[in-house]
């Protein structure tokens, strides 16, 4: 049965997508469009979860903060 994540997707100063797993930490992975982007994101997935435990690690939320 799929299990979902939640996935942060940013760009960084080049233009690529980058994506972190908020619940794996330490899993990312970037890529120059967004398709490629997300199947890259699952290939780390997979990658991720059948190398290691999963966590217990669960996504509240993403808040904005003005400093």
């Amino acid at each position: 049965m799929p299990k979902e994540y939640n996935v942060v997707i940013e760009t960084d100063e080049d233009g690529w997508f980058v994506s972190e797993v908020l619940e794996l930490p330490g899993c990312h992975t970037q890529g120059k469009t967004i398709d490629q982007l997300i199947k890259r994101t699952k290939e780390a997935i997979k990658a991720y979860t059948n190398e290691k435990t999963p966590p217990m690690q669960r996504f509240v939320r993403v808040q904005k903060v003005e400093v």
